[in-house]
């Protein structure tokens, strides 16, 4: 019999290392199979909850946040580019426009949680595909809409959730409930409630940690 794993994935959709680290932790998941059992939820992080409508170009916002120059962005997005690849994700050669606002995609995924655990994984990699290999906005209602159909979710439904402000207190509850208890970067992969894998690991250690949990 596998053992039953819970597994918390807290990351945000504009974060390019939680693509990564997904693409890692489910091939992980592939070869432990008859092994392990794991349900994964997806959780909640804005990486900059007080973006504004509209946006910031990326290039300035790495320079501010980070004091990157524009040639060190190009080195990172291709090394970032190269590791998507070898988990099995795309990013867009050319790289991301703009940094977007995502709290309306976090709703949509808690919405899509409460309906079906596994919906809410299509969601989540619908939403990272839009950004990451459509370069699309994560902010645009439309474009939310499309990863919703995409994940084959009820579109009239998350529809209702984004002309309102349903979800928005949950989300935010479980926010700072991360922070409060020391995530303040992502994606942090969290199992059974108390195990912590930090950061887009590659495929191996998630398969190391996962099989020294599932033995203790």
């Amino acid at each position: 019999m596998p053992t039953k794993l819970n597994i918390d994935f807290v990351s945000d959709v504009s974060c390019p290392w939680c693509a990564i680290g997904l693409g890692a932790l489910e091939n992980a998941l592939k070869q432990l199979d008859g092994e392990v059992e794991a349900e994964l939820h997806f959780q909640p992080f804005e990486l900059n909850p007080n973006m504004p409508p509209g946006g910031q170009d990326i290039t300035e916002h790495l320079t501010q946040k980070y004091g990157s120059t524009p040639e060190q962005q190009l080195v990172s997005r291709e090394a970032i580019r190269q590791r998507g690849e070898s988990v099995g994700f795309t990013f867009r050669r050319e790289g991301r426009g703009r940094i977007y606002n995502t709290f309306n995609a976090h709703r949509l995924l808690h919405w899509a949680e409460l309906k079906d655990p596994q919906g809410q994984r299509a969601l989540k990699k619908a939403l990272l595909r839009t950004y990451f290999t459509d370069g699309k906005s994560p902010e645009d209602p439309d474009v939310l809409l499309a990863a919703v159909a995409d994940a084959g979710l009820d579109v009239g439904a998350a529809r209702e959730v984004l002309q309102s402000d349903t979800f928005a207190a949950e989300v935010r509850e479980r926010e700072q409930f991360y922070l409060d208890n020391g995530i303040h970067a992502v994606p942090a992969v969290i199992v059974n409630g108390r195990h912590l894998i930090q950061g887009g690991q590659p495929q191996e250690v998630f398969e190391q940690a996962l099989r020294r949990i599932a033995a203790g």
